[in-house]
């Protein structure tokens, strides 16, 4: 028998594994766009880009999971998908033809999508039931630190290299650092990922499901790329037995998630294009951004706590009104202010308050679905919700992309208005289950 105590400790090496490999997806998250727009891509192409990533996101998690179930080789599948990040990022600044780009990205986060439900398995293996929770959130903690210490990794290679050589070869310096990164991350996780658990040994769904609800479920890549699946296995997932046991509440409830997720979307696809046009470089994008990171992660337990307290359904609307204005106030700020000191300010603070929503969004949203969802289909209406925020992220990366090659005003006004018709749909769930009580499907 193992000493638990060594387990512990390999596990923690895994994790900081695991940590440079999201660096290197936090760094590539915003490169892969700025190099598509020196490229020459327009806000259209950027759609097209964020549209194949979020498409694959689901299909990635079936397959590489389904895979992984049948064989019982987690560890290979992990190693396998962050060598295809590494070879990809490689890639990239190795072409300049924009649909190889396009295919390499998604492929990308492809694996990162497939990844995520076998590193939740094997943040469990030989911990005891009671530990999951801790250990899940410890992963998420990995995650998010690992994600925004990319983003700050590329606002100071940014800054110092564009002063050096032309912003082209610094973005392609950048890629091949996150290429590196993402190896360097292969080798580390190779040497420290937990052994595969044997036969038997795997966890009870559904008490993997309850330990990820407990841990929590703050994705700190949604803050700037809302297209990103959730910590949900879709495994198990059942669509047509879901349907059956829909209140319609749930029903409601998902049609807000999709058009608050195709508004963000619709903002974020054409964003690095946009920044570009009114003079920020690769460095200011990437300072934008990690802004927004960093407001969301400083707020979210002081959001956690507030809606701890209130209404889940009214903290929602709340911070989804907060965002149907913020989206569209970015482009009006821009274009009057341009890259001044004071609309570094202004812009900084736009985007501070669209990570605080983000926040919101992120703390409240499984707790809405956890409480309208029959008890016997929780698991699965999360998995439903981590599936339909990818369909509506692609959707809406088309859309805005489509939109900002005419208007970025346009553009950035719908995606606030697709947000500001989810808080209204939010608002109207609020005033439906206060005053209407619906059937009980769990027997059915």
């Amino acid at each position: 028998m193992r000493d638990r105590s060594s387990v512990v400790r390999m596990s923690d090496r895994w994790l900081y594994a695991w940590a440079l490999g999201s660096a290197a997806f936090g760094g590539a998250s915003l490169i892969v766009p700025l190099y598509v727009v020196s490229l020459g891509g327009d806000p259209f192409t950027l759609g097209v880009l964020a549209a194949a990533a979020a498409f694959v996101g689901v299909p990635g998690a079936l397959a590489f999971g389904g895979l992984a179930d049948r064989t019982g080789k987690r560890r290979a599948f992990v190693l396998v998908a962050l060598t295809l990040v590494a070879a990809m990022l490689l890639v990239v600044p190795l072409t300049r033809s924009i649909p190889i780009v396009i295919a390499a990205n998604a492929a990308i986060w492809f694996a990162s999508a497939a990844v995520l439900p076998i590193l939740t398995l094997l943040a469990v293996t030989d911990v005891p039931d009671a530990r999951w929770s801790a250990r899940i959130a410890r992963l998420n903690t990995y995650q998010g630190v690992g994600w925004a210490l990319g983003l700050l990794a590329g606002t100071i290679w940014t800054a110092g290299t564009t002063r050096l050589v032309d912003p082209l070869a610094a973005q392609q310096g950048f890629l091949v650092i996150c290429a590196g990164c993402a190896a360097v991350s292969v080798v580390a996780a190779g040497r420290s990922l937990p052994p595969d658990p044997g036969p038997g040994d795997d966890p009870e769904p559904r008490k993997l499901r309850r330990a990820s609800q407990r841990a929590g479920r703050f994705n700190i890549r949604g803050v700037t790329f809302p297209f990103s699946p959730v910590r949900i296995d879709p495994r198990g997932l059942h669509p047509r037995r879901l349907a059956r046991r829909f209140t319609p509440s749930l029903t409601l409830y998902f049609g807000a998630i999709v058009l608050v997720f195709s508004g963000s979307a619709a903002f974020f696809a054409p964003l690095p294009a946009f920044l570009g046009e009114i003079g920020y470089g690769s460095d200011g994008t990437f300072v934008l951004y990690l802004l927004s990171s960093l407001a969301s992660a400083v707020f979210f337990d002081r959001v956690g706590a507030f809606a701890t307290t209130h209404d889940a359904r009214l903290v929602q609307v709340g911070g989804l009104l907060a965002r149907a204005v913020a989206l569209p106030v970015v482009a009006i700020a821009g274009a009057a202010l341009g890259v001044t000191r004071v609309g570094l300010v202004g812009t900084g603070l736009v985007f501070g308050i669209i990570g605080l929503t983000w926040a919101v969004i992120a703390v409240t949203t499984g707790t809405i679905v956890t409480q309208l969802a029959p008890a016997s289909v929780r698991g699965e209406a999360l998995g439903a919700y981590s599936a339909l925020m990818a369909f509506a992220g692609g959707v809406g990366s088309i859309a805005g992309g489509w939109l900002a090659a005419s208007s970025y005003v346009l553009a950035f006004a719908v995606a606030g208005g697709l947000v500001l018709a989810g808080a209204g749909v939010v608002a109207l769930l609020w005033y439906h289950t206060t005053t209407v009580v619906e059937p009980d499907r769990t027997a059915i």
